[in-house]
């Protein structure tokens, strides 16, 4: 029996559109659509446990992306051709939708919800990443899992002054923004991307162009779910309780607003925080802890939540006594570690991070191998968040999606101030040693740092700062909050990170926790960011000024050559003899890579003597004398018809006697010795002798011709 299919075309005006499709594919799951754009496709799943598991007081949301190899028409890599973990790509891909789709499911909806999305089929002209968002919310739009305020997720790109809605490849290479955008009908709710230092203003234009494209995608899934007539389940809401409610508020408001407005440490106040809950614990009975514990526990934070909130819109004092446009105090340090390549520390408050810097051959480079893009990253950064830094004992399960994505956002931040033409390949890491607010932005200010004391000259310093907001949709009150705690982006609205130079916003992160956000408000935390980029940014500059003249004693240095590639197989040598015996000889690292028609030789090393020998040696592997040019050679070895000399090691030639000098030499060693040094001329290839052929009589000035004198007597005619 054939399906019934139900799709939805979106045109997005230039030539290009979006089918949704249902009905097809996995019938099975509460929602599934195709969406396909050119020859892109994407499969979305969603499927909601009609339970919630008791104690659950949380929406147990998982998204999952992955590419298949096959939608490519390639083998997985690796020696088990299978498809395994998901990439760091992947992961990122996944973090995007899941931030986007999280705040806006109904906030007592605590059933296990996976929404899981495949590539299924590439197109090398369609960036599927940027469909993974419309296809998910696309997937609950045509289920009936109370997801009431579908979304959709964009990306943007700017092409000689254009800005385009899902840009290719090759757009997106020759764009100054790169920026995924996600938003529900009325607002946004999420934003991330990186910026070749743009303005605020020009910021913002490119979220307003990405929101209205969003709103006809959003168009789309409203008319699919009208034309299949579903309707939402119904499900069991959280417990409630409203006389343990007022119970709790009535006990502990008033302290905690008290606790709060006393600015204090981290520690300090959560102990204080907690000395009330157990205060509030003490007004029940046990009978009561046991049967609505839970309860209690979710009032209490609910005004715990509530007071903090307040104190702030209030009289505008923060937790650790701050105004809301204060940026906590900061110290930082370079060259902390003596063996690194480069390093530092930036703390910044309760929160500090140590970067390092290392620096190696292309041969270090990060490889990407997925079905939607292959290259490698000569610029990568790893982020580290352990345990301590919080002050907890977890265990360690490799590393997390969180992990994965703020050292993404780091790097795309920095990455971009990596001269074209510096040679190394950077690793540069971040391990968070104190956390409280931010250690994104701590990374990227460690990592200028880092980067600039391990000599790498950037093109300009980077910082970057975290942005908070609290509102009260019923009073209409509002407040950015710069610089913010991990306590406020857990009570907060939004989570809102800018990094940039002095001349502009190189990348950024949105989240936003509440279902509207004006643009007024978005412009105002720009406007704060700005200055507080502006200020930790002189801090940073203060520390290291300019980047380090040239890199560390015990850091490689790196010279790069280019040969012609006829050459590479003689530097290399049979079974790689050559290179290997010169590299042990020398204390040197050599890579070598083509390049069309030459060879682009690295050689990394410690010791610059090590280097020049390596060098030398490369460079009489490639000597090839040119015609007409005079050379300084050496006689190596006397012959009877002539001299062996050398232009450099391993490249010698015959010095006839002949090509000694104008005048006849009868023998060669009353001309030359061995060892002796002259200058020759290259006379190229002798066409009889098809070798090559030098010459000492060529330099030497020609003597005039002698007319012969015939001197015996004339015989005359008489005596003929």
């Amino acid at each position: 029996m054939i399906p019934k299919v139900t799709k939805e075309i979106i045109d997005l005006g230039d030539g290009r559109s979006i089918s949704i499709e249902t009905g097809k594919l996995a019938k099975q799951a509460d929602g599934s659509v195709v969406v396909r754009m050119g020859d892109c496709m994407l499969l979305a799943t969603a499927v909601s446990a009609r339970t919630a598991n008791p104690g659950v007081d949380f929406l147990p949301l998982t998204v999952d992306y992955r590419e298949k190899f096959s939608a490519a028409g390639r083998f997985p890599g690796g020696f088990f051709k299978r498809e395994a973990r998901p990439s760091d790509q992947e992961i990122l891909t996944m973090r995007l939708v899941d931030r986007c789709l999280r705040p806006l499911f109904p906030d007592d909806y605590h059933a296990e919800t996976q929404v899981m999305i495949s590539l299924m089929s590439f197109d090398e002209n369609v960036m599927p990443d940027a469909l993974a968002g419309l296809a998910a919310s696309a997937a609950l739009a045509v289920s009936d899992i109370p997801f009431y305020n579908y979304i959709s997720e964009v990306r943007v790109a700017r092409v000689d002054g254009q800005l385009i809605i899902n840009p290719s490849k090759e757009q997106l290479e020759a764009s100054d923004i790169d920026m995924m955008i996600g938003a529900s009908k009325d607002s946004v709710c999420m934003v991330e991307g990186e910026m070749k230092e743009i303005s605020e203003a020009e910021m913002i234009e490119a979220i307003k162009f990405a929101h209205e494209a969003i709103k006809a995608q959003i168009e789309a899934q409203e008319k699919m779910r009208a034309a299949l007539g579903l309707t939402y389940r119904e499900y069991e809401p959280e417990a409630s309780d409203a006389e343990v409610e007022k119970i709790v508020y009535d006990a502990s408001y008033a302290k905690l607003y008290d606790i709060a407005s006393h600015a204090s440490a981290k520690a300090e106040r959560g102990e204080k925080f907690a000395e009330v809950y157990e205060e509030v614990k003490a007004l029940f009975s046990e009978e009561d802890l046991e049967e609505k514990g839970e309860l209690i526990s979710t009032y209490f934070k609910k005004t715990q939540k509530e007071a903090v909130r307040n104190l702030i819109l209030d009289q505008g004092i923060r937790l650790d006594g701050r105004k809301t446009t204060e940026i906590r105090p900061i110290w930082c340090e370079v060259d902390y570690l003596p063996s690194t390549h480069g390093s530092s520390i930036f703390t910044r408050g309760e929160t500090q991070a140590l970067a390092t810097v290392t620096l190696g051959t292309s041969r270090e480079a990060n490889v990407i191998d997925l079905p939607s893009e292959q290259g490698e990253e000569k610029f990568y950064l790893h982020y580290n968040f352990p345990p301590f830094s919080t002050g907890e004992a977890k265990p360690l399960r490799g590393t997390s999606r969180r992990e994965v994505g703020h050292g993404n956002l780091a790097q795309r931040a920095l990455k971009n101030m990596i001269p074209a033409d510096c040679p190394y390949t950077i690793r540069l890491v971040s391990d968070v040693l104190e956390s409280n607010g931010s250690s994104s932005m701590a990374t990227v200010c460690a990592g200028t740092l880092a980067l600039m004391d391990a000599g790498i000259q950037i093109e300009k310093p980077v910082s970057g700062i975290a942005m908070g907001l609290i509102s009260d949709a019923k009073t209409g009150r509002w407040a950015v909050l710069s610089d913010i705690l991990g306590d406020e982006d857990h009570l907060g609205d939004m989570d809102f990170k800018v990094t940039g130079t002095k001349d502009g916003i190189t990348a950024c992160q949105m989240d936003i926790k509440i279902e509207g956000l004006a643009y007024e408000i978005m412009e105002q935390a720009l406007k704060q960011a700005h200055d507080g980029r502006m200020h930790i940014l002189g801090l940073l500059v203060d520390t290291i000024a300019t980047p380090n003249a040239t890199v560390k004693p015990k850091a490689p240095k790196i010279i790069t050559v280019s040969i012609p590639k006829d050459f590479i197989g003689a530097i290399i040598g049979p079974g790689g003899k050559n290179i290997q015996a010169l590299q042990a000889e020398t204390g040197t690292t050599i890579v070598i890579n083509e390049e069309g028609d030459f060879g682009i030789i690295e050689v990394l090393g410690t010791d610059q003597a090590g280097m020049d020998k390596a060098l030398a040696s490369i460079s009489n592997t490639t000597f090839s004398p040119v015609e007409g040019e005079t050379y300084h050679v050496k006689v190596v070895k006397m012959l009877d018809f002539g001299a062996v000399v050398e232009f450099v090691p391993g490249k010698e030639t015959l010095l006839h006697v002949s090509e000694l000098d104008w005048k006849r030499i009868e023998n060669v060693g009353d001309v030359l010795q061995l060892g002796d040094e002259l200058d020759v001329k290259y006379m190229g290839i002798d066409p009889k002798t098809k070798k090559a052929k030098v010459s000492r009589k060529a330099l030497m000035p020609r003597p005039p011709k002698v007319e012969k004198k015939d001197d015996a007597p004339k015989k005359n005619n008489q005596e003929k």
